[in-house]
């Protein structure tokens, strides 16, 4: 059971809006909810469109957590690295990197679950065995899975300490008078939308260096290095200077364009110590084929509107 009061800031907000963004539910999961009695205002059952008055104190009682098995699934993965400590692999686009609610099949870690037969650090639980970090289903790349709690350790407190090495490719809208920048700006959890990320004081610290590695017209290909590792970084920071990543139907104004299916986005480079040998490590990525075929279509877009334009 959680209590809330509603303050000044939350008066005239609805019932249900406030409840998910205090619950990080979906809007369907709050409204059941509130329809099976499990959200009550000042002790009272009300609709999901009452207006929240200062004062209220809304009771959420969340259903408790069901255990779920994640299970091994043959599945195909790039292997770049692999030993007794940890696997490098190369995630493409659109596969989900650990279960969750609507994904608890076909994920990356059901692959590695298999590909290891189990053995995988603990340190996360059995929802995220070995997951030490974590890329987006859209975004392809990079990514480096621990095999047992030692190497897990050893690998988080790099990642804690922002000392690993990585480098993110994205094609974003518009273009830049600079060749490169630094956008060092405080990332949050969306007060509204629990599912996004936003720019805010009350944030931590995000920093993300841009470098200009292509222009294409109305759009630019750029290298993304990260200084720090936020949920969502290089998607909020690009947008935050209006220039969102190509296909981001998040943090851009755009629905989909050119059949990306997402944010044109990729871990190109990680590097790292490796937690047992001491040996400092370093892979890349190439550019994956969605993103080379968005980038030609691009590239000869701007070369035909550049033509007509010396005419």
């Amino acid at each position: 059971m959680n209590n809330f009061s509603a303050d000044a800031a939350d008066v005239g907000l609805r019932l249900d809006v406030f409840a998910q963004s205090k619950s990080g539910l979906t809007r369907n999961a709050v409204q059941k909810l509130i329809e099976n009695g499990d959200v009550l205002v000042n002790g009272a059952v009300l609709k999901s469109n009452y207006r929240l008055r200062t004062g209220d104190v809304i009771e959420i009682n969340l259903p408790p957590p069901q255990e779920m098995e994640v299970l091994p699934q043959e599945m195909p993965l790039d292997i770049v690295y692999e030993d007794n400590d940890l696997i490098v692999v190369d995630k493409p686009k659109g596969m989900v990197v650990h279960p969750a609610a609507g994904h608890y099949s076909g994920t990356l870690v059901n692959a590695l679950l298999h590909h290891c037969e189990g053995s995988l650090s603990g340190i996360n639980g059995v929802m995220r065995p070995g997951i030490v970090h974590r890329i987006d289903k859209d975004t392809s790349g990079l990514l480096v899975i621990a095999k047992n709690d030692r190497a897990h350790n050893g690998l988080a407190e790099q990642f804690s300490a922002h000392t690993t090495k990585r480098e993110y490719f994205a094609i974003v809208h518009g273009g830049f008078q600079d060749d490169e920048g630094v956008v060092d700006a405080p990332i949050a959890r969306h007060k509204v939308h629990r599912k996004k990320m936003a720019i805010s004081p009350e944030g931590k610290r995000a920093v993300t260096n841009w470098q200009v590695m292509e222009r294409l017209g109305r759009y630019t290909l750029v290298k993304c290095v990260l200084e720090t590792g936020r949920t969502h970084q290089i998607r909020v920071h690009m947008a935050s200077i209006g220039r969102p990543v190509l296909g981001d139907i998040v943090y851009g104004s755009e629905k989909q364009s050119y059949s990306t299916s997402g944010q044109v986005l990729h871990a190109g480079l990680l590097g790292f110590v490796h937690p047992t040998s001491g040996q400092y490590m370093e892979f890349t990525s190439p550019l994956p084929d969605y993103f080379v075929r968005v980038h030609s279509i691009i590239s000869a877009q701007s070369k035909q509107n550049s033509r007509k334009d010396f005419r």
